[in-house]
């Protein structure tokens, strides 16, 4: 039992802005009550849920490439988290998987969403999840370019499709689906790419990235999958891609959807010497659509390694910048490219880019709808996530590292016509409350009772950066987990995932199918449940 008194709660999923208020954990839940136990003394500091993080790279076949491709990376790397008891490792863009769940825990997160995996490659994905430590976690398998589905639809047999795209969510035991340059990624095999939303993919002939779009997200509504279609959209960092994005962006009218990464789709201009921000375009169209939830992939400067299974995009940033690249592509299924990448506040591109991604935040006028991410690694790594809440708190902090950009982008962007600063409560609502509601999770990013006991407290402190970046305590399920800076114990956390129905003789029909397009036999491929340490089942609730 703990009790925490005197500190200023902000708990928007209960409407809770800054009151002081005892805090009562028992049994790993928030209750009304308790007697007995310990008491934290919280006079003067801020008291958040637990961090929700919505988009990162953590675990799997791409992190591990990126790990191997960069060791210069790992030997330049500090640890930023004391502990006497803490395993030994990396750190880096790409760190160990116990590195990983002790920098995220110290930040004050304790649930964290793996946004692409490869079903190939989910057993792995899965054992690389166990092993990061104190933090909840769930993942999403990658569909949207995957030869079964897509010939099913160019058939048009949807219903048949749908189971499919349902067993291979358990079969990857994921918690919903991620979309990667939709049609793209198929293409890439042809040696060709899918810009454009309305001409059919390379190898169909009427198959587009339009219609991939619609119905997954059609069918992930129908299969009652908590988080909507997770979409990273055709044409990544591409000048003009503005219209890309809102082409895709009315595909999905009348279905939920999750935006990935928006600043890297939120481009104006003809070529890179032309790039400029529309940010204030696309935000007045997301602010009227109320479908659609986003994280903004923020951009910092500094180095850091790009992780896609947009493996297009990559190749072309490989030849942009001529830095070392590699590739792999996931039979029948996805692709992934790793390209080591520095962002420069003189570089025309990156200075739009670091802009566009404030700007979506501060443009988008509901914090429940817009999340903080960096889409870790590629905009910038995830412990860096206190300088972009400087960055939303502080309109003057704004002004002094644009005064740092190049003069000439000035002219391109919106950032400094914003005044808009961030409060505390809606801090909260964009690293806690809202991606916790966008993926469903229903008991995180709460301090209701009943919901599980994440928190963390805040030094109440004026240099903002420091305040977010070095928590008091942050407790995970009703445990002390990090105290001052020190690891105090390191759980192991959850793996969610879904269970979505579908048709029984589904298994006979894909059985067959294996043999002629993949390496692993049938009964091989499915992740076994004994394999999860700790699986939590999530209810589907299917529409009609």
């Amino acid at each position: 039992m703990l009790r925490i008194t005197g500190g200023s709660v902000y708990d928007p999923a209960n409407g809770i802005n800054g009151e002081v208020r005892d805090i009562c954990i028992d049994d790993g839940k928030f209750v009304s009550s308790v007697s007995g136990g310990r008491t934290l003394d919280a006079t003067g500091m801020v008291i958040f849920p637990g961090g929700v993080d919505v988009h990162t790279h953590v675990a799997g076949g791409s992190i591990n490439f990126a790990r191997a491709m960069t060791p210069e990376d790992h030997r330049r790397t500090q640890a930023f988290i004391r502990s006497q008891t803490r395993r030994s490792g990396i750190g880096g863009m790409a760190p160990t998987t116990f590195a990983t769940g002790y920098l995220y825990a110290g930040m004050g997160w304790t649930t964290v969403n793996e946004a692409a995996v490869p079903a190939l490659s989910a057993r792995h994905t899965h054992e690389e999840l166990t092993d990061i430590p104190i933090v909840d976690k769930s993942c999403l398998v990658l569909m949207a370019n995957n030869e079964i589905v897509l010939d099913l639809l160019e058939e048009g047999e949807f219903e048949r499709a749908k189971h499919i795209v349902a067993w291979y969510i358990w079969a990857a035991k994921a918690y919903g689906v991620k979309a990667v340059n939709p049609g793209g990624v198929a293409a890439w095999k042809w040696g060709k790419d899918a810009k454009q939303l309305s001409e059919p993919v390379a190898g169909y002939k009427d198959m587009t990235p339009g219609k991939i779009v619609t119905n997954l997200a059609r069918m992930i509504d129908e299969l009652g999958i908590p988080h909507p279609i997770h979409l990273h959209c055709n044409n990544l960092g591409a000048p003009g891609n503005i219209s890309t994005t809102l082409e895709t962006m009315k595909h999905l009218e009348g279905h939920r959807a999750h935006f990935a990464h928006l600043q890297y789709h939120a481009y104006g201009g003809d070529d890179w010497g032309t790039m400029k921000s529309e940010a204030a375009q696309l935000a007045e169209y997301f602010n009227a659509h109320p479908n659609m939830t986003t994280d903004a992939g923020a951009v910092l400067f500094g180095d850091t390694v790009t992780i896609t299974a947009d493996g297009p995009w990559q190749h072309l940033l490989y030849k942009l910048t001529g830095r070392k690249w590699g590739n792999l592509d996931v039979e029948n299924e996805t692709g992934c490219g790793i390209v080591p990448y520095t962002y420069k506040p003189s570089n025309l591109v990156n200075a739009v880019q670091w802009a566009v991604g404030l700007e979506l935040l501060l443009l988008i006028n509901d914090p429940w709808r817009v999340f903080l991410s960096t889409d870790h690694p590629n905009g910038a790594c995830f412990w860096r996530y206190p300088e972009i809440i400087q960055l939303l708190m502080s309109s003057e902090y704004r002004k002094e590292c644009m005064a740092k950009l190049a003069p000439n982008v000035k002219n391109r962007i919106t950032l400094p016509e914003i005044d808009r600063e961030y409060t505390l409560y809606e801090i909260a609502t964009i690293t806690s409350a809202g991606p916790a509601r966008a993926l469903g999770l229903k008991q995180k990013g709460s301090l209701g009772v009943g919901m599980d006991a994440d928190l963390v407290v805040y030094h109440h402190d004026k240099d903002i950066a420091r305040m977010f970046g070095h928590p008091r305590y942050v407790i995970k399920g009703g445990e002390i987990v990090i105290e001052e800076g020190d690891i105090r114990a390191t759980p192991d956390g959850r793996e969610f995932m879904v269970k979505p129905s579908y048709d029984p003789d589904t298994d006979e029909f894909l059985r067959p199918l294996f043999e002629d397009r993949y390496c692993m036999s049938f009964e091989n491929y499915p992740v076994e449940m004994e394999r999860i340490e700790q699986p939590d089942i999530q209810d589907c609730i299917a529409t009609q």
